[in-house]
């Protein structure tokens, strides 16, 4: 299986700008390079039918939980405008590389 390197990471602000949820902000939970999907806060909300399963200490029912988008169905939020950006890398002196906003020029990392 190859894996292809994914602009967002987990913990993002992201937008998403396509399909059911279009328009809606949230953290990123969890990101899946290999298959190109991410799973937002909020966002793409489905019913899942739960079997009870007492050595898990779980109850049975209906829940609602977050499903997988495609990676290409978001984009992360600038930092600095709070708009939709594209993301770009950039080289340091010493050799790291960092994410940078392509709308702004501001840093990604924390």
């Amino acid at each position: 299986m190859n894996t292809r390197r994914a602009k967002i990471k987990k913990n993002d602000q992201v937008v998403i700008t396509s399909g059911r949820d279009k328009g809606k902000r949230g953290r990123v939970l969890e990101v899946l390079p290999a298959k190109g999907k991410v799973k937002v806060e909020g966002a793409n909300v489905i019913k899942k039918h739960q079997k009870a399963n007492p050595g898990l200490n779980r109850g049975g029912g209906i829940i609602d939980k977050e499903a997988y988008i495609d990676i290409s169905n978001v984009q992360l939020i600038d930092p600095d405008s709070g708009k939709p950006t594209r993301v770009r890398y950039e080289t340091q002196g010493d050799g790291a590389k960092t994410r940078v906003a392509t709308r702004s020029g501001h840093s990604l990392e924390k």
